[in-house]
């Protein structure tokens, strides 16, 4: 019987998903099961997110987090996560950030993000507020390029998990679960 904890987590979709897709439900299962109260909230307009409803809706659903706090975002929604962290004053800390497939620069496959993506965010001091971060990604993703992931898992100080074969860690690609996401909240990131 799983023991209920002040920790609670919150998965972010991406870009054109939905809170039912990819591996969210079956990643909010295990939480649940190990009891930590799990969300996955529905950003708005998918298929044409806008960068500011997106902040916003981060910023209602995670608000300032806290020790037991933790984060899993998916490629866009890991960006949409970043910035509204970015935007936090005074003193916060957060348990875990797992980011899968992240990115902050202009994607060359998608150029129709690039309003969204314009700017990036900035990172800096963000890695000493997070408990544990993990970046993942996988050797063949066909959407966002291996080196921007690598670029965010360094401007976080953090290395990259990669987990071979994913492609873009969409059910299309065959991840309908992701024990890596679940590994790096239950036994902390790697090399931090």
């Amino acid at each position: 019987m799983a023991h209920t904890t002040s920790r609670r987590a919150v998965i972010f979709h991406g870009y054109s998903a939905t809170p039912e897709d990819h591996w969210f439900g079956w990643l909010a299962d295990r939480f649940d099961s190990a009891g930590i109260p799990t969300l996955i909230p529905a950003l708005p307009d998918p298929a044409s997110p806008d960068r500011d409803r997106w902040t916003a809706q981060v910023a209602m659903t995670l608000g300032t987090p806290g020790p037991d706090t933790i984060v899993v975002a998916h490629s866009l929604g890991c960006l949409a996560v970043l910035r509204h962290l970015a935007t936090l004053v005074g003193p916060w800390r957060m348990g875990a950030l797992v980011l899968v497939a992240g990115f902050v620069d202009p994607l060359p496959a998608l150029p129709d993000l690039d309003g969204f993506v314009g700017g990036g965010v900035t990172l800096s001091g963000m890695a000493d507020r997070v408990g544990s971060i993990s970046v993942l990604r996988s050797d063949d993703d066909p959407i966002v390029p291996l080196a921007h992931t690598d670029r965010l898992a360094r401007l976080l100080e953090t290395p990259v998990q990669i987990v071979p074969g994913a492609g873009h860690f969409l059910a299309g690609d065959g991840v309908t679960c992701l024990p890596p996401a679940f590994d790096a909240v239950t036994r902390g990131a790697p090399g931090r």
